[in-house]
């Protein structure tokens, strides 16, 4: 049964949830005024709770709640069941009003599919008018918008620096032969350079996506759209290929901790935060948190480049705020003026700063969060990619990387076969 919490006395249940390796956030309710009942009192709102601490979507909603007059309800899951509880309430009939999605088609929580199934309720112009330039594709189904964006999430090996130092290292490296490098003086030292999530398809998806962005979309940033348009394969795609054979090299350089394989959430918390280890691929936003948590000094990097590739990075709107289509007209007005209240530039900044993120209107490199003081370029020059599997037509792709990449570890799998699964499961 849900725990639920009023937001006039915010008391979030304590859950003994992993944080969360990709960007999967959402909400749905079981109570029985939800969804299309006719209060127009407030509205219920379905999050993931990564951690004790995970309470950024709370603390907004609380204070639009006080601020209007709201009885607003926040029903928290723990990030790992989120998906299900999510696809199964939603085609139930019995999902909350509100709840957080990925946009596009790439998860079981992808907007576009929610949409297309005719779960989801279209939104206003002015929600459409905060969507990301060619984003409009994850969001959009027949001239209406399904959902708006919170907040953009750079995504990166979020690097422990006081570990790095502790370890003998003085900067992070700036090519994959120097990271190899420090993997074994991370070593020497009893570290790892990175804690993996193994046994968790969305962390070792993650990692893989997060290699492709210089091996891959750095020098082929239309690659999703070749893909789609038969003009190119994973198997074919040297790029691809290179990707997936880093993290083989970096599995026998003892790159990742002992036993990654079998690697949890838990582990990256207590990894990266304890300092035993020094990354850990996981969106920006958790070095917020995670530094808070832990007093660690938590930066975002780039993966690094191999020779004749340049530094990329990858950023989107992975979270998007969207509504029941079974929820009653009169909610779905409250819902909107909400909407209209997170984006405008102070809330949207303030959302943000909490989240970890990069505010959705207004931002500039100047007001950037510390954690990303070192991709400030990066995203000032556009150089970074949307999460790829964002625009793979079904879930199934990323299922068959996150599945591979943990074959690959156990040696069940060789880069061929991962790319070939990856090529069957697009379709």
């Amino acid at each position: 049964m849900p725990q639920h919490s009023s937001l006039r006395s915010l008391r979030l249940p304590l859950l003994a949830a992993p944080l969360a390796g990709v960007l999967i956030l959402a909400g749905c309710s079981g109570n029985s005024d939800s969804g299309g009942g006719d209060s127009a009192d407030g509205f219920t709102v379905m999050v993931a709770q990564a951690n004790d601490d995970d309470q950024s979507y709370a603390k907004t909603l609380e204070a639009y709640g006080q601020e209007k007059g709201l009885n607003i309800e926040v029903i928290p899951y723990p990030s790992e069941a989120y998906n299900t509880q999510v696809t199964t309430q939603l085609q139930a009939g019995n999902a909350a009003d509100v709840m957080i999605l990925a946009p596009g088609t790439g998860q079981p929580i992808s907007v576009i599919s929610l949409a297309q199934a005719g779960l989801l309720a279209p939104l206003g112009d002015s929600s459409a008018s905060l969507v990301p330039a060619n984003a409009e594709n994850q969001y959009e189904v027949d001239g209406k918008v399904y959902a708006q964006p919170t907040a953009l999430i750079p995504v990166g090996l979020v690097y422990n620096n006081d570990a790095a130092k502790e370890a003998g290292l003085t900067a992070y490296p700036d090519d994959y032969e120097s990271l190899l490098a420090d993997c074994k003086t991370a070593r020497d030292a009893g570290k790892s350079f990175t804690v993996l999530a193994g046994a968790i398809t969305f962390n070792t998806g993650l990692m893989a996506q997060l290699i492709s962005a210089t091996r891959v979309y750095e020098a082929t940033p239309d690659w999703n759209e070749q893909r789609a348009a038969g003009k190119v394969t994973f198997a074919d795609t040297e790029g691809w290929k290179e990707t997936l054979q880093d993290l083989v090299d970096m599995n026998s350089a003892g790159c990742f901790q002992d036993g990654a394989a079998g690697g949890t959430f838990d582990n990256i918390t207590a990894g990266l935060g304890g300092g035993t280890a020094l990354s850990a691929a996981v969106p920006g936003s958790a070095a917020s948190s995670i530094g808070a948590a832990t007093g660690a000094d938590l930066t975002v990097q780039s993966f690094p480049p191999s020779s004749g590739q340049k530094p990329f990075v990858l950023a989107s709107a992975n979270y998007a705020w969207g509504v029941n289509a079974k929820t009653s007209d009169a909610k779905k007005k409250l819902i909107q003026d909400f909407l209209d209240w997170v984006a405008t530039p102070d809330q949207a900044k303030a959302f943000a700063d909490s989240f970890g993120g990069v505010p959705i209107v207004g931002a500039s490199e100047d007001s950037l969060l510390p954690q990303y003081k070192n991709i400030g370029s990066l995203l000032e020059s556009n150089s970074y990619t949307g999460l790829p599997n964002a625009a793979w037509p079904n879930p199934g792709v990323y299922d068959a990387l996150g599945a591979g990449v943990q074959g690959l570890l156990t040696g069940q799998k060789t880069v061929d076969q991962v790319l070939a699964d990856m090529d069957s499961a697009w379709g």
